[in-house]
């Protein structure tokens, strides 16, 4: 009996704490699913697609550092980046043709005109983060962020950007070629020497149209202060002869072998590795290339100033600068979930990476101001822009805006780098647009 009622002692016990475990359990098990749910509530995030250049340091380093940055600003938002392929802007409007819109998209000024028209972009003009920028802008570049509409499209992250002559001073020295080059005769024998030498002249990513007409107008520049801006003047039918005159010296440049036979093949990966490893003594693009040139080639890389036809001509001439003020950056979807959250990330995405560009690289070529030191070492070349040109500056090229007359202006401009193809067809194709635009 004492052996029975102790298993049975020992049963009710087991069963007893059981029941006890289970509630516990149960109890553990609720507060638990309440907390899973509190910390879902909490945890629950908008997720956001941008298309954003991503390529190099450059683009790459600015738009992480700005995605960090609202994590901690917006930790309920997430990003998730669409990279954006160095093309045009195609990939971006077959989005758009698709109905794929990203929610943010930085573009330029040619593709907000399209999107404008199809619908592709949210109108800023009204928003609060639209007047808190325009507070934030630093003087001069109010033309990157508002549209010679008077619209605003996208909010900026750069100043007025603008492009140069980039070259190896090492090759340069080596091949015996004087310093610096002023006119475009200069720059044609030294072409010429360095392709005796096997080396390319100039390395260009011609694939790309828009540094094909980067290009063309820094020689404009030489003869036309306010570049492409005079083509669509209404009146202006026919180039005027500091445009012919730019594309006789481009023409003269090809011919004498400046730029490798393929260049409108090449893509910017390419002509830059051309750059960076000796096979070309030359390289055209942004400002913004200083930093990879800066780190890949050192104290060898410089930049030099656009030549012109005489020596008179280049002093004149040479702090007319060759970039135009023409609205661009992050821009917002109408298609996305939530406006509002989209344009407060947009602006603090721009803000962040100008931030970035600043504080952490030194460039003074930012849209808006920032109240943080730079803590940088500036590469020289930068250093040299900051206090040789931007103080000296006596203009900037005017924004070309008619995309009819920019879309033919890119296909010819590019065509001119080819064997074969003339000056007289250059000007013809440029004044048939002309007299169908400006009558």
């Amino acid at each position: 009996m004492k052996k029975s009622w102790s298993k049975s002692l020992a049963t009710l016990v087991t069963l007893s704490m059981f029941s006890l475990l289970l509630a516990a359990c149960s109890g553990s098990n609720s507060n638990n699913n309440t907390a899973s749910s509190s910390n879902n509530t909490a945890a629950a995030k908008t997720t956001l697609k941008v298309y954003a250049q991503h390529f190099d340091d450059d683009t790459s380093k600015p738009f992480d550092y700005a995605v960090n940055e609202l994590k901690v600003a917006m930790p309920n938002v997430e990003i998730i980046l669409e990279p954006a392929v160095q093309d045009g802007n195609q990939k971006l409007k077959t989005f758009a043709a698709t109905g794929n819109m990203p929610d943010i998209y930085e573009t330029d000024w040619v593709t907000l005109q399209t999107f404008a028209k199809s619908k592709n972009v949210l109108l800023l003009d009204d928003q609060a983060e639209t007047a808190a920028f325009k507070e934030k802008l630093n003087p001069g570049v109010e033309g990157r962020l508002v549209a010679p509409d008077g619209h605003v499209y996208a909010y900026p992250f750069t100043g007025i950007e603008f492009q140069i002559l980039y070259y190896n001073k090492q090759i340069f020295k080596d091949a015996g070629i004087e310093l610096p080059i002023k006119t475009i005769d200069q720059l044609a024998a030294a072409a010429e020497k360095l392709k005796a030498k096997g080396i390319i002249p100039l390395s260009i990513f011609a694939k790309e149209k828009w540094i094909t007409t980067a290009l063309y107008q820094g020689f404009v520049t030489r003869e036309e202060a306010s570049g492409y801006g005079k083509l669509e003047e209404v009146g202006t039918t026919q180039l005027s002869e500091p445009f012919i005159t730019a594309a006789e010296q481009l023409k003269k440049l090809q011919q004498a072998g400046l730029f490798d036979v393929n260049a409108t093949n090449t893509n910017y990966d390419q002509a830059s590795s051309l750059f960076y490893t000796g096979k070309a003594a030359m390289f055209v693009n942004g400002q913004w290339e200083i930093y990879s040139s800066q780190e890949k080639l050192g104290d060898n890389v410089d930049w030099m100033y656009w030549p012109a036809k005489d020596e008179e001509t280049y002093e004149k001439t040479k702090f007319v600068i060759n970039g135009s003020p023409s609205p661009g950056g992050y821009a917002v979807s109408p298609a996305t979930k939530d406006q509002e959250l989209a344009v407060k990330v947009a602006s603090f995405l721009a803000q962040k990476a100008a931030e970035y560009k600043y504080s952490q690289l030194g460039s003074p070529i930012v849209s808006v101001k920032i109240d943080k030191e730079v803590t940088a070492e500036v590469p020289a070349m930068m250093k040299r822009l900051a206090e040789e040109v931007l103080p000296n500056a006596t203009g900037y090229a005017t924004a070309l805006n008619n995309v009819s007359i920019k879309n033919v202006l890119d296909d010819n401009t590019q065509n001119i780098l080819v064997d074969g193809y003339s000056v007289e067809q250059f000007v013809k194709s440029l004044n048939l647009i002309l007299s169908k635009q400006n009558k």
